[in-house]
Parts: structure tokens; C-alpha cells; sequence
């Protein structure tokens, strides 16, 4: 069997401050530090609970967080930004996914860096007119291959309220609770790992006795889009397929999940936003 990681840095533990989040913050080594670390045991533990290879996917900023020099033998890693399905590529190798690190949809009260794909760029995005976190449109795309998202970690808010919700059988683990946008509480590293342990056993047990599904989305997908400033649906609009509905607010149809990530991922990633 084959396992696959998808790693993001905003729903790790004890991550609060921008410094943590780019190459050159200030705190960004012991971001990595820690991002590794947790990698690293979910990796050894699937290991061990049955899954031959791991693939890990780094999909955070520049997607370049992970310390490749820890890496096993059995595992693969997918560096580096842009890439086709950003967050989720290779997903389709893969029989099973665990997404750590994850966080919450933008606008979420109480949530450490709460942002959908770039917070930069975007306020909101809907599928068939339901708000996603990137965490249910990453779970959309898994599910389009036939793959469970068996273990979700990361804020509370996430684990609570779209993981809960929408993939109930999916195992959670809380990473951390925020108490604003940049500050939260965690528990110690030990206790997470060995709550990553019981939840990761659990996750695969249900795998192997067929309780966690994936989810799909209806197809075809209607996706909307709102963002920040109307300079960037001025932007999107120019597609042919994108149909403009506000100042801020664009939608488009896709044929299937992966058909919208990447419709989604080129106007996000050829839209910059200008200094005002």
C-alpha cells in the first residue's frame, strides 16, 4: 500500500507568528524543525501500520519546508512551486491520505492564519455553492482518484467544523486552538505524537475495514471565486470561461475536481496583486 502526506505549516503546532511562515522569517527554522519532526513520526507510523511507500507532498508557500536530509528510504517527496495540483499532486499513486498541518477556511473566527489558497488574493471560494477550506477542495480532488482522507491535524477550528462535518469518519487531531489570528495554545510535542499514534491506528483500521470514504463533489463543478480587490477578477475575467458576478466575485464551470484545481491554481497564481 501506499500512503500519501500532504503537509501545510499554518495548522502546526505552536506556529503564531509570520515569522514562522516564509524563508526569510526569523522563526521559519524552527517552523521547519517542527513541521519535519511531525512528518517524519506520521511517515515512520504508517510505515509500520502497513503502508510500504510513503509519498510526501511539502505544500507550503514555496513548498520547500520539509528537511530532506531525514527522509527514510521508503518515502518520496514533491518539492518546489508551481506544480500541476499544488497542494495534491501524485495524489492518484497513492491508496490513502493523511493532510497535516491543515487550517482554516478564511473568515473563520478563532482560527490561527485562516485562509483559503492565498491570503493575499482570495475572501472566499464556493463549490455547488458550499464555502471550502482548502482542506474539502484537497479532499475533493482525492476523492475524484477514489481516496479517503483518512487523518486530518491541524487547527481546532478545521477539525471541528469541515473535517466533523463534511468526512466524519476522517480521524482529527487538534494541533493547536487559537486565540486569535497569531497566537494559540498547543500541547507539548510528546503529547501530540503520541495522540498522532492512537489517531493514525485508528485512521488505518478504519481504512482497512472499508469505514473511511471518499468524499466527491457533484460534477459538473460550479466554482466561485471572491476576492480581495476588484483589480483581480478584472484580471480573471479576461478568461473566456470566467463569467464575472460583482466587483470581487467571478465564477466558472469545470468538468470534474482536478479540471477546477488547476482553473483555480493558474488564476491564483497568474493574478499578483499590486501595492495600493
Amino acid at each position: 500500500m501506499r500512503a500519501y502526506v500532504s503537509v501545510d505549516l499554518e495548522g502546526m503546532p505552536f506556529i503564531v507568528s509570520p515569522e514562522h511562515l516564509g524563508i526569510k522569517g526569523a522563526l521559519f527554522s524552527e517552523a521547519r524543525s517542527i513541521t519535519t519532526k511531525i512528518t517524519l513520526f506520521v511517515a515512520e507510523s504508517l510505515h509500520k501500520l502497513g503502508f510500504e511507500e510513503i509519498i510526501i507532498a511539502d505544500s507550503h508557500g514555496l513548498m520547500t519546508t520539509i528537511d530532506v536530509d531525514k527522509l527514510p528510504e521508503y518515502t518520496y517527496i514533491v518539492r518546489g512551486y508551481p506544480r500541476p495540483l499544488s497542494m495534491v499532486v501524485g495524489i492518484e499513486r497513492a491508496h490513502a491520505a493523511v493532510f497535516l498541518g491543515y487550517h482554516a477556511k478564511s473568515g473563520s473566527a478563532k482560527a490561527t492564519f485562516d485562509h483559503t489558497f492565498s491570503g493575499a488574493k482570495v475572501d472566499r471560494i464556493e463549490v455547488n455553492g458550499l464555502e471550502v477550506s482548502e482542506y474539502l477542495f484537497n479532499a475533493y480532488v482525492a476523492g475524484h482518484y477514489n481516496i479517503p482522507v483518512i487523518l486530518v491535524a491541524g487547527d481546532k477550528a478545521l477539525i471541528e467544523n469541515d473535517v466533523a462535518k463534511h468526512t466524519p469518519w476522517t480521524e482529527g487531531v487538534v494541533f493547536k486552538e487559537a486565540l486569535s489570528r497569531y497566537a494559540c495554545i498547543s500541547p507539548s510535542l510528546p503529547k501530540i505524537l503520541k495522540d498522532l499514534e492512537a489517531a493514525l491506528r485508528k485512521a488505518v483500521e478504519k481504512f482497512k475495514q472499508g469505514e473511511a470514504k471518499p468524499i466527491r463533489a457533484q460534477y459538473p463543478m460550479d466554482v466561485k471565486v471572491r476576492f480581495l480587490g476588484t483589480e483581480m477578477a478584472d484580471a480573471a475575467e479576461l478568461l473566456p470561461i470566467v463569467e464575472r458576478v460583482d466587483g470581487k466575485t467571478i465564477r466558472f464551470t469545470a468538468r470534474d475536481a482536478v479540471e477546477a484545481y488547476r482553473i483555480l491554481e493558474f488564476i491564483l497564481l497568474t493574478n499578483p496583486r499590486p501595492q495600493t
